[in-house]
């Protein structure tokens, strides 16, 4: 077997590797390059220079695994890779030091003037009083994000002496508290309280210019911002703007919208000395850059003799023997935490997971981790069997897992409860037959359901007509309807619940239509991955 490594990735690996296959080092290929040779290979080794697409994957007609010696797979096609077989790994927790670190620095040169003073000196000039710092004892702090990073830089700002408040919607108030900084749910008044601003959130469509013209206007006036996460999340020509009025004072930048090339961002063009523009350097030290190494290293070599990695992107990182008995059940598990997460409002606090008849009898840790990262899915652009578990107990998540012997209509059930700061929902499924899951049960009103791509609930006050009301606004925007299970009634109440297969996702105006239908409560569209 043959392992391609491209970039300049530490030879440090060919230790790890050679003991399963042959490492070749190819550091400076074009795509046509490697297109050419990929097919001979059974893994392929990269950092973020090189560009893995859909045509180098269908070209890898031997590839197992794609390593990324790093975190980001932003140049890694992974949905292509999923489609061919193909498992990609990262090495999520390789660069946490070096971009905590790289971090702090920042924060540090552009309070003390370190980069101008140093040209300044070098030009042969004695100039101090030109370029008279600020100290961040005493100051405030925002951490935007409280991952692994985010939590890095809380704890060496406070080692400092900074005053740290935490903005994350997902994140855990007792677990910030714990750490000594306080947590802020209202990102309005986090902003107009910082001093300082570091970002460390991943980016999706929510997050894309978070830091834009209108939010920079809501912070303090003369702030500092850092941004060491990813490029687009700070909208560049605002920032620019912003140094020139003299709303944001000063800013180090280490990520761009379009990287590599740095010559599109607007910020090159700005003259000021209160700004620090470094080319993603982040994960860029020699101790990162050979843990990252190792690490995937060590995946590829797993894969390649036959075994499970720990940090696959984009498949289960779950133990065979346990995976097998319960495999069935995965899709409709995972389906059931999608409708949970997508019809529930506020911030997740536990799950109760329950099963019965034949289920009980089975180890269904896999099923947990299936749920949990259908429920996270509409949270993290980025979730996977692998983080699910390590997300979940990063924001307190609580899960129980109950096994009950009472007697159920189905030979085997899986009942998902899940409790948010705002409310309760509970979706019931199971597999009717070998392979064919249905989702039995919202909340307490029985429904029997297929699992399709798009599906329409409507909670409705039980009148007449109704059922043809919702039907008829469906076929006006020529929408087709597949299924259709309306429940019973809940004794003692008048609702009742629409359950529809649809063949497309809703607009917000086509369900607001509905939901101006007397009777009709709050109609959800929801997703799923099938």
């Amino acid at each position: 077997m043959k392992v391609l490594i491209t970039d300049n990735i530490n030879k440090c690996v060919k230790d790890i590797i050679s003991e399963t296959a042959e490492a070749i080092f190819l550091p400076t290929m074009s795509e046509e390059e490697i297109i050419k040779i990929i097919g001979e290979y059974d893994a392929l080794m990269v950092r973020s220079q090189t560009k893995v697409n859909r045509n180098i994957i269908e070209a890898g007609k031997k590839l197992k695994i794609i390593g990324r010696a790093g975190v980001g797979v932003d140049n890694i096609d992974v949905n292509s890779a999923t489609e061919k077989g193909i498992i990609v790994v990262n090495s999520p927790d390789g660069n946490t030091i070096a971009a905590s670190e790289h971090t702090i620095t920042l924060m540090l040169a552009i309070s003390r003037n370190i980069v101008p003073a140093s040209q300044s000196t070098k030009e042969g000039k004695w100039n101090r009083d030109a370029f008279t710092g600020t100290e961040l004892f005493g100051k405030t702090l925002g951490v935007m994000g409280f991952g692994r990073i985010g939590r890095k830089v809380v704890n060496i700002a406070l080692s400092i002496g900074m005053k740290v408040i935490v903005y994350d919607p997902f994140a855990n108030e007792e677990m910030v508290n714990k750490k000594g900084a306080l947590y802020e749910t209202s990102l309005d008044y986090f902003l107009k309280t910082l001093d300082y601003l570091s970002i460390h959130i991943p980016k999706t469509s929510d997050t894309i210019n978070i830091i834009n013209k209108e939010n920079i206007n809501k912070m303090k006036k003369g702030a500092i911002i850092i941004n060491c996460s990813r490029g687009g999340l700070v909208n560049e020509n605002d920032l620019k703007e912003a140094l020139e009025n003299g709303q944001i004072s000063a800013a180090a930048i280490d990520v761009y919208e379009n990287e590599p090339k740095i010559e599109t961002c607007p910020l090159i063009n700005y003259n000021g000395n209160n700004i620090i523009l470094t080319p993603h350097l982040g994960a860029s030290t020699k101790e990162a850059q050979i843990n990252v190494a190792l690490d995937v290293a060590s995946q590829i070599k797993k894969v390649l003799s036959g075994g499970y990695t720990d940090s696959a992107v984009n498949i289960p990182s779950l133990n065979p023997e346990k995976l097998e008995p319960v495999k069935d059940y995965m899709n409709i598990s995972e389906n059931a935490g999608e409708i949970i997460g997508q019809i529930s409002k506020g911030k997740i606090k536990s799950f109760e997971i329950t099963a019965y008849g034949e289920l009980i009898k089975l180890d269904i840790e896999p099923l947990e981790v299936a749920i949990l990262k259908g429920a996270l899915s509409s949270i993290f652009h980025d979730v996977n069997y692998v983080n699910t578990p390590f997300l979940a107990k990063q924001r307190g998540i609580e899960i129980k897992i109950i096994k009950s012997e009472a007697p159920s209509s189905f030979t085997s059930l899986l009942k998902v409860k899940m409790t948010t700061d705002i409310e309760t929902n509970s979706v019931s499924v199971s597999l009717i037959a070998k392979n064919i899951a249905r989702i039995v049960k919202l909340n307490d009103y029985d429904v029997i359901i297929k699992p399709n791509e798009h599906i329409l609930i409507v909670p409705h006050i039980n009148q007449v007509a109704m059922v043809a009301k919702v039907a008829n606004t469906l076929c006006e925007e020529n929408i087709n309807i597949g299924s259709m299970n309306v429940s019973q009634n809940i004794k003692g109440s008048d609702m009742s619940i629409m359950v529809i297969d649809i063949d497309t996702a809703l607009s917000e105006e086509m369900l607001n239509k509905i939901s101006k239908i007397e009777g009709v409560h709050n109609p959800k569209c929801i997703k799923l991955n099938v």
